[in-house]
């Protein structure tokens, strides 16, 4: 155990380091449980003082599948398109108790866009025009009060703004193929609350946040074809609800080991757009568009601080996989193994900036369609690699 000298310095090191690795994670990764992006990093709450930091980061999937046999078995191409990921946040200290800060991330997205295929040619004979687009927008106000004795809760609002579309289309879709739902941009409210210990002498956090679900209606236009079904109507579906815990403590001067687990609930986040639904079994309600597996993330780190101003990380990500490797076309993975590697220079006193890259690993599945479950293509030795970049300012 560090003596509390050197604790100072592990201090330090907390403050650089654990934003860091939650910084790159949530900006580099390419695939998480369901649908998650951001995985809802609060972090910038425990940052001292007042405080902003501006995030990007740059992910660019490979996602090739292979048409099964009765399709051609012809490569599908890559179906993930590449994508850019932000988030800006700013934290006030209001007195020595009392700290106030908004995070604007993008927690949640998707996209997969299957090539058409010709026979013998390149692209998808099977899901050659199926196409899955989810855009997201959350602003997070969250308030922390400290005991003083090393405890502290927090806990606050979100509104998120979603909006999306699918495409069904391919012969493994018969007569569902050319079906199409564009889900207009919905803006909701929930909440998240949570509390932490902290023991400054040895670099040691312990902090658990649970986030609320929160449920969407959807203005929502379904067409065959590019034929309309029916007029305007509503469509359901919930963002879910979430437990994050994160650790940390020093192990010896300028060392700090730290982690996360995150369960998110997905099994509630279904997509069932009132004619699809009727489409699929008149004679049974719940038909989704979606088949998304509630979860678990762990993430593993070390992080070391090489001078006064420069610190390095490593740090390993797992994704749950599901119970089945069969999958939803429109999500056609089942867990992942990343690794980040990245470092924090301090530029001066007030300004730092970070960076990193992540190698992610994605698990092979097969993509199904039809009732009962009916694989279609086969996805395996997949991977994505991601950039990115955190410019802190400390006030």
């Amino acid at each position: 155990m560090a003596t509390k000298a050197d604790g100072t310095r592990d201090e330090t090191m907390n403050k650089l380091m654990l934003t860091a690795a939650a910084t790159l994670l949530g900006t580099t990764s390419a695939f998480a449980v369901g649908l998650d992006r951001s995985a809802q990093d609060i972090s910038i709450i425990f940052e001292e003082g007042d405080y902003a930091e501006l995030s990007f980061g740059y992910v660019d999937p490979s996602l090739d599948g292979e048409d099964l046999a009765v399709f051609g078995g012809q490569s599908s191409g890559n179906v993930a398109d590449s994508f850019v990921q932000g988030s800006l946040g700013y934290k006030q200290q209001i007195n020595d108790q009392l700290s106030f800060a908004i995070i604007l991330d993008q927690p949640y997205g998707a996209d997969i866009d299957y090539p058409t295929g010709t026979l013998g040619g390149d692209g998808s004979l099977a899901l050659g025009g199926t196409e899955a687009v989810l855009n997201s927008t959350a602003l997070t106000a969250l308030m922390r009060y400290e005991f003083g004795n090393g405890f502290s809760v927090h806990g606050g609002v979100r509104g998120q703004e979603v909006n999306g579309r699918v495409r069904l289309e391919g012969a493994a879709y018969g007569a569902l193929s050319g079906y199409e739902v564009e889900l207009d941009g919905d803006l909701e409210f929930g909440w998240q609350a949570g509390f932490a210990y902290e023991r400054p002498d040895i670099a040691l956090r312990v902090a658990v946040t649970y986030f609320s679900e929160i449920e969407f209606d959807f203005d929502s236009v379904e067409t065959l074809g590019g034929a309309p079904l029916g007029p305007a109507d509503t469509t359901e579906t919930t963002t879910p609800q979430a437990v994050n815990l994160t650790f940390q403590t020093g192990v010896a001067p300028g060392t700090l080991v730290f982690g996360s687990i995150r369960w998110a609930d997905y099994d509630d986040s279904t997509v069932s757009p009132p004619t699809f639904d009727l489409l699929v079994d008149p004679a049974i309600s719940g038909s989704s568009l979606t088949s998304l597996e509630t979860g678990f993330s762990y993430t593993l780190g070390v992080g070391r601080q090489f001078t006064d101003r420069f610190s390095g990380l490593v740090e390993l990500q797992f994704d749950e996989k599901g119970d089945d490797d069969l999958v939803s076309p429109l999500a056609p993975t089942n867990g992942s193994v990343g690794i980040t590697i990245g470092g924090r220079y301090a530029v001066n006193e007030n300004v730092t900036v970070t960076g990193g890259i992540n190698y992610t690993k994605l698990g092979d599945a097969f993509a199904e369609t039809g009732t009962p479950d009916t694989e279609r293509a086969e996805f395996e030795d997949n991977d994505a690699i991601g950039v990115g970049i955190q410019v802190g300012y400390r006030f």
